[in-house]
């Protein structure tokens, strides 16, 4: 019987060539060579081009022969290739018809949308050669890194404090102690003091491959850059730029390292996911990979061939087309799979619930999907359930019984109230209760509640600046959002003012007190526990210095604020009743309500009416959650400029008061909390908040 050469039947200069598989998509590295595949619909014709490393010309160009096309895949095994030193991109020939929102030129060099790592931007700021043909091209990596036992660690969701950071910016600051700043590796040396803080989540913002230098320019002698990474490159490459050791090409094993060490603290990692747009902006910006080699399928075009901006950032992905539906998916598991990641944050998620047209769609295929992916059925989705073209779902959000939510209206709803807004009352014991009225037919696990995130103010400007300050960017303070919710407490920006930064210090720990004793998904801006500022800007996008960088000289320097924040924290752990995920709040085996509302007078409340001066009541039922005894957590609110004497509701013979944390200044360590030595009232100052527990 005569033998099947199953060897490569083609070379070029020292290369030999076949024709490949048709999955995975991307450069998968296998015994002797390199498989190669990508999807074009359109495209007429697709080369292989393959650089030296560094090099500005290729050393081979093939093409793929018919033969190697398997539907819309063009599909090629190469042997022999040096993949520690070789980086690798596309030509596609094909019409070049704009109008018809045909892209193709063959004389661009293109990305591979599955490439795993990018050349280009490998150290960070570093001036890019703009002369160069092609910006960024593919690499290889070996998918070889030691886990020793390690898996994503699937905590319950409502378990979570998740803590929002900027890779570069938590420790870009030469206070920040560590030996490499600003990197996947600074933050692994900062675990110790994550971990000491209480965060169980990190959510970092995005990792995946973008060009800090897009749209860069110079301000009054300042450089600005695309810092905050929202336009991505490639989806699936980390940051080569936000590795210590990208020079070596060992950025994969690095975030890799971060995240292991991570797990072994019992810290979940959450990315931050851009997929309603890429870099590649509207028709003036630059071609780096899908508009060259398929634009009518990945963007959404309107029947002149210009791209919708859904995104508010040039172009929007078209993320309910099947082919980039997959796209999103095969990334996703990617990172589950290949990084362990615990889940996602998911950009304008909104965008991904629009069809070709742009329409909402009521049951948006690519949700759907995503929600009941078998490799993702564990991973924490979290939609920002709006976009910059007016689409508003937060409560509404297309779940599948999956999908959390940034929540909104709990941010919007607590910053009005905590300054006085009396009418937000009613709305505020929604919010504390888990907004049932926005998921009662989910769980509170469907809220994240946030006051501050990385777009808009901190925590600490929250309470410094009535307006923003974004004078910096270069946009004559036009940018960001004008309605902060904000007040500065009697002085704009800095002060010595001791009352006013009494005041500022309460207002902070008050917030906190409401977001860490609300039912819900807690989330915390990194910096804010030590009252970092922004000094007034409120879209820093742009600001790699000083604004950004967290300033590490604030934990000595606020050290009660980041006590107070580590306890809140901790007393949430030890109150289960607090992360509990259900709305049963009528009485449980206590034979008190789970949850209740009370004035000043206990028992005694309108919760339709405006107000500033109200407790909740959790009666923690020993029994539900596995505890030893029953407890009681009274969270007392006050917001008005006068003192009010809040009256204690009338607990279990045996049970008696103790003070936890008061916003003026005392907190304790849960489980040491202070007897009060009155039993039945509370005296509560000028805007603070206080927790009392009821124990035996």
């Amino acid at each position: 019987m005569k033998m099947i050469d199953t060897f490569p039947t083609d070379t070029i200069q020292n290369l030999s060539y076949c024709i490949g598989r048709v999955f995975p998509f991307g450069a998968t590295i296998t015994d002797g060579g390199v498989n190669f595949s990508i999807f074009s619909k359109e495209a007429t014709g697709c080369t292989l081009v393959l650089y030296h490393q560094g090099d500005e010309e290729p050393f081979v160009e093939i093409p793929f022969p018919e033969k190697f096309r398997i539907g819309n895949v063009y599909t090629m095994m190469v042997f022999g290739i040096q993949v520690d030193s070789t980086e690798y991109g596309y030509r596609f020939d094909g019409p070049y018809e704009p109008e018809k929102g045909l892209c193709f030129d063959k004389s661009r060099v293109l990305l591979d949308p599955y490439a795993k790592s990018v050349s280009g931007r490998t150290v960070w700021g570093k001036e890019p050669d703009y002369s160069k043909e092609s910006q960024h091209r593919g690499k290889f990596i070996y998918d070889d890194y030691n886990w020793e036992g390690d898996k994503p660690l699937e905590l319950p969701m409502t378990d979570l404090v998740i803590y929002e950071m900027h890779v570069r910016s938590f420790t870009r600051h030469e206070s920040s102690g560590v030996r490499f700043r600003g990197t996947f590796a600074g933050i692994t040396e900062k675990i110790p003091y994550l971990k000491e803080l209480g965060v169980n989540c990190v959510e970092l913002m995005p990792i995946f491959e973008f060009d800090e230098f897009e749209n860069s320019r110079t301000i009054n002698g300042q450089r600005l850059l695309n810092y905050w990474g929202y336009s991505t490159v490639d989806f699936f490459a980390p940051k080569a730029g936000y590795a210590s050791s990208s020079p070596f090409g060992a950025e994969a094993d690095e975030l890799k390292n971060m995240i292991r060490k991570l797990h072994q603290n019992g810290i979940e990692v959450i990315l931050d996911v851009v997929f309603n747009h890429t870099a590649e902006g509207n028709e003036n910006g630059p071609c780096i990979s899908y508009r060259g080699i398929d634009n009518r399928t990945y963007y959404l075009l309107t029947p002149e061939g210009w791209y919708y901006n859904f995104s508010g950032c040039g172009n929007t992905m078209n993320c309910n087309n099947p082919v980039v539906r997959n796209v999103v998916l095969d990334c996703l598991r990617y990172w589950v799979s290949a990084y362990h990641v615990d889940g996602f944050r998911f950009d304008l998620a909104s965008i991904l619930s629009r069809d070709e047209n742009g329409a909402p769609m009521i049951d948006p295929p690519l949700l759907d999907s995503i929600a009941n992916d078998a490799v993702l059925g564990k991973s924490v989705l979290i939609a920002e359930a709006w976009d910059a073209g007016g689409l508003y779902q937060v409560g509404s959000f297309p779940s599948f019984g999956r999908w959390s939510e940034w929540n909104g209206k709990y941010r919007d709803c607590l910053r009005r109230f905590i300054k006085g807004g009396a009418e937000c009352a009613p709305e505020m014991y929604r919010r504390i209760r888990g907004s049932d009225d926005l998921y009662g037919d989910r769980s509170p696990s469907a809220s994240v509640n946030f006051v501050t995130c990385h777009d808009g103010f901190t925590l600490y400007d929250l309470v410094s600046y009535n307006d923003k300050h974004n004078e910096a960017n270069g946009e004559d303070n036009r940018d960001g959002c004008n309605d902060n919710m904000s007040w500065n407490c009697g002085a704009e920006g800095e002060t010595s003012d001791p009352d006013i930064l009494s005041l500022r210090q309460r207002q902070m720990k008050n917030m906190l007190t409401i977001l860490l004793t609300s039912r819900g998904v807690p989330m915390i801006l990194s910096g804010d526990e030590l009252a970092n500022t922004q000094h007034g800007n409120n879209n820093a996008y742009c600001q790699d210095n000083e604004i950004s960088w967290l300033d590490w000289n604030g934990l000595e320097k606020n050290r009660g604020l980041f006590e107070y924040t580590k306890r809140l924290i901790a007393f949430r752990k030890a109150h289960p009743v607090l992360t509990a995920c259900d709305y049963l709040f009528g009485k449980n085996g206590t034979d008190y309500p789970t949850l209740s509302f009370h004035g000043t007078i206990p028992w005694n409340i309108d919760e339709y009416s405006p107000g500033l001066a109200f407790s909740y009541l959790f009666a923690e039922d020993h029994a539900a959650y596995g505890l030893e005894n029953d407890s009681f957590v009274l969270v007392l609110v006050n917001a008005h400029w006068e003192t009010h004497e809040f009256g204690l509701p009338i607990i279990p013979p045996g049970f008696q008061w103790y003070l936890f944390c008061e916003s003026t200044g005392a907190s304790y360590e849960p489980g040491k909390e202070k007897w009060l030595d009155n039993q039945t009232s509370f005296t509560l100052g000028p805007r603070a908040t206080a927790i009392i527990l009821g124990k035996t």
